[in-house]
Formats: C-alpha cells, structure tokens, sequence
C-alpha cells in the first residue's frame, strides 16, 4: 500500500480544562511523529499489512527523525525535503476530562508543499492500494498533486481511498470543490462531522447514504458510536465501538483507517474491515499521541529519501 500524505511532529499538550486565560495552565506535553497520513501508514503497517509506503514533504530540520520513526514502525519512508519550509507541526490541545477531546493548532509547513513534481507513476509499482490523507486538499500545490496522483492511480487501475481529514478546512475549501476534485476515489473514510458538513444533512447515517451515490463505498468513523457502512445510497452495517478508557483522540480515526485498509488488503469485507478499525481506534484512545506502539506486529522497513 502507498500512503500520499501528511508528516508532522505534534506538540500534545493534555491539560485538565478549563484553560486559564492570560496566565498559566498545567499540562503534561509530549512531542511526538503525527501527520494524518504518516498515522495511517503505521497503523496499517502495525495490523500487518505485508509493506506499506508513505510519501510526504518534510523540513530539513526533522527529516532524519521522522524517517527514523516511521521506519521503526515498518512504513517504507519516502520523504521529500524541502528546502524552504520546516516540518509541519500541530500543537493538539487534549482536555483530560472524560471525551480526551483534542483541539489542534496547525502549521502545516512543508507537509502541504507536496506537488506534481514529487511523483512519479512508478511509486505505485507492485502497489495494490492507494490512500490520499485529505489535508491535500487544502493547498494548490498539493491539490495538483492529487489530480496527477489520482491520474496514475486510474491508468495503473489501482484503486484509491481517502479521508477527508479536516471538517474546518473543507468548510474553507467548499464542499462542491471537494467532491468535484474526488473523482475516482473509490473508499471514503470520513468522521461523523465531515459526513454532515459534506452532504448538509445532520444525520450521519442519512449523510453517510447519500455521500454512497457519490463513493462505491462510504465508511464513516462514529467516535464511541462505532462506524457506519454505505453502499449504493443505503447504509449495509452499522458497526459497535469498542469500550476504551480515553486518554488522548489524536490520531484515533487514523488508526481505524490504517485498520480498516489493511484488513482489506488482507480480503476482509467491508464490515469486517469496519470492525477491525473499531478495535484499532480504541486502541489508540488509551495511547498519547497517534501512532501504534513500537515492535507488536510490525514489520521493518528501510529508509528512502527521493530528493
């Protein structure tokens, strides 16, 4: 599997709220390897899919670290560095209260300074499935970038996934411009708020079946509501959550995407995919940060650097 995306370094910041205006907070902060893309990429690597490829943009000033990361947790990094901007970084606000609800503050820095001069059509050789992280869509040069990438994947007939990634930043971007440059994405693995946002209905199952006429196959992520499953405008399955004691959200919807796509390498059905990401994302909410835990069922992969 390719991965095109994100690689950042998060800031987590877990405090106990409410935040105290004008003068200082406790809070326990860690930094730790993130990006959307880059937590899929392990997650999928850590639920043993066989090899697992990530392309992203990166600064100078963390490029050897991030590739260390994401080759200790078996993902084949692909890291462009650049030679202007600093890595991407996002500081994830996370109130320690019951939901661990996290709120991030992002410079995404070179992450979204990806173009169509990064790719080549032979990244996707011996490549079974592609997926788009949808902050991608949220700069010029990255959404060229898309639109090439997603020309190579129809041509080679490889078959593409994508969360949308950002309620906030595909309210700027504007729904209509979203679904028009999502041509040819064949999975879409949006949360709850990203469904409703994209389709203007509150209901995330009603918004789940509609986005199915658009999508040959829609899974939207429910948080501690589990996952819904749509197909040609109905939904097929709704599947349970998994009980987990919250310590932090960052990165749980990647994990159950990571999940779900390795299984369906590994010939799940869609259900059973949804399922598998389910545990996954409870997983994660027990953890700081986004990424799997270091060794389980990883495999090691070696670093690349392409310019």
């Amino acid at each position: 599997m390719l991965v095109v995306g994100d690689v950042v370094t998060d800031v987590v910041a877990r405090y106990r709220g409410p935040l105290a205006a004008g003068t200082d907070t406790v809070a326990a902060i860690r930094t730790v390897p993130g990006g959307a893309g880059a937590n899929v990429a392990c997650w999928a690597a850590y639920e043993g899919c066989a090899e697992v490829r990530l392309l992203g943009r990166v600064g100078g000033d963390a490029a050897a670290w991030h590739g260390r990361e994401l080759a200790a947790s078996g993902v084949r990094p692909l890291l462009v560095t650049d030679p202007e901007a600093p890595t991407g970084t996002v500081i994830c606000l996370v109130d320690t209260g019951a939901s661990a609800e996290r709120t991030f503050l992002t410079d995404s820095g070179a992450s979204l300074r990806l173009a169509p001069e990064d790719w080549s059509p032979t990244l996707l050789d011996g490549v079974a499935r592609l997926h788009l992280s949808g902050y991608l869509f949220f700069s010029e040069p990255s959404r060229a970038l898309v639109s090439v990438v997603l020309a190579s994947a129809r041509a080679r007939g490889v078959p593409v996934s994508l969360d949308p990634a950002s309620a906030g930043f595909l309210d700027e971007l504007g729904v209509d411009r979203f679904l028009e440059l999502c041509a040819g994405v064949n999975v879409l693995l949006p949360s709850r708020d990203e469904a409703c946002l994209l389709t203007g209905l509150p209901d995330p199952a009603d918004a789940v079946a509609k986005l199915s006429h658009h999508f040959p196959l829609v899974v939207a992520k429910l948080g501690r509501d589990g996952a819904l499953v749509a197909r040609s405008g109905s939904v097929r399955a709704a599947v349970p959550a998994l009980p987990a004691t919250p310590r932090d959200t960052t990165g749980a919807g990647d994990a159950f995407t990571g999940a779900f796509l390795a299984a369906l390498l590994a010939g799940a059905g869609a259900e059973d995919a949804a399922q598998a990401g389910c545990a996954a994302g409870a997983r994660a909410v027990e953890r700081v940060g986004g990424r799997p835990p270091a060794g389980g069922r990883q495999r090691s992969g070696g670093e690349t650097r392409i310019r």
